[in-house]
Protein backbone atom coordinates (compact mmCIF):
# COMPACT_ATOMS: atom_id res chain seq x y z
CA UNK A 1 0.00 0.00 0.00
CA UNK A 2 1.42 3.37 -1.02
CA UNK A 3 1.74 6.16 1.60
CA UNK A 4 -0.66 8.32 -0.43
CA UNK A 5 -3.30 5.56 -0.47
CA UNK A 6 -2.89 5.01 3.26
CA UNK A 7 -3.30 8.75 3.89
CA UNK A 8 -6.52 8.85 1.87
CA UNK A 9 -7.80 5.82 3.77
CA UNK A 10 -7.04 7.50 7.09
CA UNK A 11 -8.82 10.70 6.04
CA UNK A 12 -11.84 8.71 4.83
CA UNK A 13 -11.93 6.81 8.13
CA UNK A 14 -11.73 10.02 10.17
CA UNK A 15 -14.45 11.61 8.06
CA UNK A 16 -16.69 8.56 8.50
CA UNK A 17 -16.13 8.57 12.26
CA UNK A 18 -16.86 12.30 12.43
CA UNK A 19 -20.10 11.97 10.47
CA UNK A 20 -21.18 8.98 12.59
CA UNK A 21 -20.52 10.95 15.77
CA UNK A 22 -22.29 13.98 14.37
CA UNK A 23 -25.36 11.87 13.57
CA UNK A 24 -25.47 10.81 17.23
CA UNK A 25 -24.76 14.22 18.77
CA UNK A 26 -26.75 16.52 16.45
CA UNK A 27 -30.30 15.42 17.43
CA UNK A 28 -29.61 15.84 21.15
CA UNK A 29 -27.81 19.16 20.73
CA UNK A 30 -30.52 20.57 18.46
CA UNK A 31 -33.23 19.40 20.87
CA UNK A 32 -31.51 21.05 23.84
CA UNK A 33 -30.96 24.21 21.80
CA UNK A 34 -34.62 24.35 20.79
CA UNK A 35 -35.85 23.73 24.35
CA UNK A 36 -33.47 26.36 25.72
CA UNK A 37 -34.62 28.94 23.18
CA UNK A 38 -38.29 28.24 23.96
CA UNK A 39 -37.61 28.62 27.70
CA UNK A 40 -35.72 31.88 27.27
CA UNK A 41 -38.39 33.19 24.87
CA UNK A 42 -41.20 32.50 27.36
CA UNK A 43 -39.12 33.96 30.20
CA UNK A 44 -38.59 37.09 28.11
CA UNK A 45 -42.34 37.45 27.62
CA UNK A 46 -43.49 36.64 31.16
CA UNK A 47 -40.85 38.07 33.51
CA UNK A 48 -41.25 41.71 32.34
CA UNK A 49 -44.89 41.46 33.49
CA UNK A 50 -43.80 40.48 37.02
CA UNK A 51 -42.62 43.19 39.47
CA UNK A 52 -38.83 43.20 39.60
CA UNK A 53 -38.77 42.54 43.35
CA UNK A 54 -40.31 39.12 42.69
CA UNK A 55 -37.78 38.12 40.05
CA UNK A 56 -35.61 35.08 40.90
CA UNK A 57 -32.39 37.10 40.89
CA UNK A 58 -33.90 39.61 43.35
CA UNK A 59 -35.13 36.88 45.72
CA UNK A 60 -32.28 34.37 45.53
CA UNK A 61 -29.45 36.27 43.90
CA UNK A 62 -29.43 33.68 41.11
CA UNK A 63 -30.71 34.00 37.56
CA UNK A 64 -32.82 30.84 37.37
CA UNK A 65 -34.08 30.05 33.85
CA UNK A 66 -37.53 28.58 33.41
CA UNK A 67 -39.34 30.58 36.09
CA UNK A 68 -41.36 32.32 33.39
CA UNK A 69 -42.36 28.91 32.01
CA UNK A 70 -43.59 27.79 35.44
CA UNK A 71 -45.59 31.00 35.86
CA UNK A 72 -47.04 30.63 32.37
CA UNK A 73 -48.11 27.01 33.04
CA UNK A 74 -49.74 27.95 36.36
CA UNK A 75 -51.51 30.92 34.76
CA UNK A 76 -52.76 28.72 31.90
CA UNK A 77 -54.08 26.10 34.33
CA UNK A 78 -55.89 28.76 36.37
CA UNK A 79 -57.39 30.29 33.22
CA UNK A 80 -58.52 26.88 31.98
CA UNK A 81 -60.17 26.10 35.30
CA UNK A 82 -61.77 29.55 35.44
CA UNK A 83 -63.19 29.46 31.90
CA UNK A 84 -64.94 26.14 32.58
CA UNK A 85 -67.31 27.91 34.96
CA UNK A 86 -70.37 29.94 34.08
CA UNK A 87 -68.79 33.27 35.03
CA UNK A 88 -65.65 32.53 33.04
CA UNK A 89 -67.59 31.51 29.93
CA UNK A 90 -69.72 34.64 30.25
CA UNK A 91 -66.66 36.90 30.44
CA UNK A 92 -65.05 35.13 27.48
CA UNK A 93 -68.27 35.58 25.50
CA UNK A 94 -68.33 39.30 26.29
CA UNK A 95 -64.70 39.63 25.23
CA UNK A 96 -65.35 37.82 21.95
CA UNK A 97 -68.33 40.06 21.21
CA UNK A 98 -66.10 43.10 21.74
CA UNK A 99 -63.50 41.63 19.37
CA UNK A 100 -66.21 40.90 16.77
CA UNK A 101 -66.92 44.64 16.64
CA UNK A 102 -63.34 45.37 15.48
CA UNK A 103 -63.02 44.63 11.73
CA UNK A 104 -59.28 43.94 11.42
CA UNK A 105 -58.78 42.47 14.89
CA UNK A 106 -61.81 40.23 14.33
CA UNK A 107 -60.30 38.55 11.28
CA UNK A 108 -56.97 37.92 12.99
CA UNK A 109 -58.61 36.66 16.19
CA UNK A 110 -60.97 34.28 14.39
CA UNK A 111 -58.14 32.83 12.30
CA UNK A 112 -55.89 32.28 15.32
CA UNK A 113 -58.79 30.87 17.35
CA UNK A 114 -59.71 28.40 14.61
CA UNK A 115 -56.12 27.20 14.33
CA UNK A 116 -55.81 26.86 18.11
CA UNK A 117 -59.11 24.97 18.37
CA UNK A 118 -58.02 22.59 15.63
CA UNK A 119 -54.60 21.90 17.14
CA UNK A 120 -55.53 21.81 20.83
CA UNK A 121 -58.99 20.28 20.67
CA UNK A 122 -59.18 17.11 22.74
CA UNK A 123 -61.60 15.66 20.21
CA UNK A 124 -59.77 16.74 17.08
CA UNK A 125 -60.46 14.38 14.18
CA UNK A 126 -57.48 12.50 12.80
CA UNK A 127 -56.69 11.25 9.32
CA UNK A 128 -58.04 7.83 8.42
CA UNK A 129 -54.92 6.43 6.77
CA UNK A 130 -52.13 7.21 4.33
CA UNK A 131 -52.49 6.69 0.60
CA UNK A 132 -50.91 7.27 -2.79
CA UNK A 133 -52.55 9.54 -5.34
CA UNK A 134 -51.48 10.59 -8.83
CA UNK A 135 -50.50 14.25 -8.62
CA UNK A 136 -49.87 16.66 -10.34
CA UNK A 137 -50.44 14.48 -13.43
CA UNK A 138 -51.07 10.81 -14.19
CA UNK A 139 -47.95 8.71 -13.75
CA UNK A 140 -46.55 10.79 -10.88
CA UNK A 141 -47.50 9.62 -7.41
CA UNK A 142 -47.58 11.51 -4.12
CA UNK A 143 -48.18 10.54 -0.50
CA UNK A 144 -51.44 11.89 0.90
CA UNK A 145 -53.73 11.36 3.88
CA UNK A 146 -57.36 10.26 3.65
CA UNK A 147 -59.61 12.58 5.66
CA UNK A 148 -63.24 11.53 5.21
CA UNK A 149 -65.80 10.48 2.66
CA UNK A 150 -66.95 13.54 0.72
CA UNK A 151 -70.29 14.74 2.06
CA UNK A 152 -72.62 17.73 1.88
CA UNK A 153 -72.94 19.95 -1.16
CA UNK A 154 -69.59 18.88 -2.59
CA UNK A 155 -70.51 15.21 -2.29
CA UNK A 156 -73.84 15.88 -4.03
CA UNK A 157 -72.21 17.65 -6.99
CA UNK A 158 -69.58 14.92 -7.38
CA UNK A 159 -71.92 11.94 -6.87
CA UNK A 160 -71.83 11.03 -10.57
CA UNK A 161 -68.10 10.25 -10.21
CA UNK A 162 -68.72 7.40 -7.78
CA UNK A 163 -67.58 7.27 -4.16
CA UNK A 164 -65.50 10.38 -3.49
CA UNK A 165 -63.11 10.97 -0.61
CA UNK A 166 -61.34 14.07 0.64
CA UNK A 167 -57.58 13.76 0.98
CA UNK A 168 -54.89 16.10 2.25
CA UNK A 169 -51.78 16.29 0.09
CA UNK A 170 -48.94 17.69 2.25
CA UNK A 171 -45.91 19.58 1.03
CA UNK A 172 -42.28 18.72 1.77
CA UNK A 173 -40.63 19.37 4.21
CA UNK A 174 -43.46 21.26 5.93
CA UNK A 175 -46.45 18.89 6.10
CA UNK A 176 -48.67 21.48 7.79
CA UNK A 177 -49.26 23.12 4.41
CA UNK A 178 -50.68 21.37 1.39
CA UNK A 179 -53.74 20.87 -0.78
CA UNK A 180 -57.24 19.57 -0.12
CA UNK A 181 -58.30 17.29 -2.97
CA UNK A 182 -61.57 15.49 -3.68
CA UNK A 183 -60.84 12.33 -5.64
CA UNK A 184 -62.60 9.04 -6.44
CA UNK A 185 -61.72 6.33 -3.95
CA UNK A 186 -60.85 4.06 -6.87
CA UNK A 187 -58.05 6.46 -7.89
CA UNK A 188 -56.08 6.17 -4.64
CA UNK A 189 -53.93 3.35 -3.30
CA UNK A 190 -54.33 2.89 0.44
CA UNK A 191 -51.08 2.19 2.29
CA UNK A 192 -50.42 -0.11 5.24
CA UNK A 193 -47.95 2.32 6.84
CA UNK A 194 -49.15 4.41 9.77
CA UNK A 195 -49.91 8.11 9.57
CA UNK A 196 -46.76 8.81 11.60
CA UNK A 197 -44.55 6.81 9.23
CA UNK A 198 -46.07 8.55 6.20
CA UNK A 199 -45.48 11.94 7.82
CA UNK A 200 -41.82 11.02 8.47
CA UNK A 201 -41.49 10.04 4.82
CA UNK A 202 -42.87 13.41 3.70
CA UNK A 203 -40.83 15.48 6.17
CA UNK A 204 -37.58 13.70 5.26
CA UNK A 205 -38.20 14.24 1.53
CA UNK A 206 -38.13 10.49 0.92
CA UNK A 207 -34.97 9.78 2.93
CA UNK A 208 -36.66 7.94 5.83
CA UNK A 209 -38.71 4.94 4.75
CA UNK A 210 -40.68 2.94 7.33
CA UNK A 211 -39.78 -0.67 7.90
CA UNK A 212 -42.10 -3.04 6.02
CA UNK A 213 -44.93 -4.28 8.18
CA UNK A 214 -45.35 -8.01 8.66
CA UNK A 215 -48.50 -9.61 7.24
CA UNK A 216 -50.98 -10.61 9.96
CA UNK A 217 -50.29 -14.34 9.46
CA UNK A 218 -46.52 -13.89 9.51
CA UNK A 219 -46.71 -11.68 12.61
CA UNK A 220 -48.89 -14.25 14.39
CA UNK A 221 -46.48 -17.05 13.52
CA UNK A 222 -43.54 -14.97 14.75
CA UNK A 223 -45.23 -14.39 18.11
CA UNK A 224 -46.46 -17.98 18.53
CA UNK A 225 -44.23 -20.28 20.61
CA UNK A 226 -42.64 -23.19 18.82
CA UNK A 227 -44.53 -26.40 19.49
CA UNK A 228 -42.56 -29.50 20.29
CA UNK A 229 -43.37 -32.40 18.04
CA UNK A 230 -42.64 -35.97 18.92
CA UNK A 231 -40.18 -37.74 16.70
CA UNK A 232 -40.53 -41.39 15.82
CA UNK A 233 -38.22 -43.72 17.69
Amino acid sequence: MSPEHGKRGLIASLRGNFLAGLAVIAPGVLTLWLVWNVITWIDGLVLPLIPSRFHPDALTGLDIPGVGVVIFVIFTLVMGYFTKGLIGRTLVGWGERIVEAMPVIRSIYNAVKQIADTILSRQAPSFDRACLVQYPRPGIWAVAFISTTTRGEIGTHLAENGEMISIFLPTTPNPTSGFLLFVPRADVIELDMTIEDAAKLVISAGLVYPAPRKPPVAAALARAPLSRTSLPD
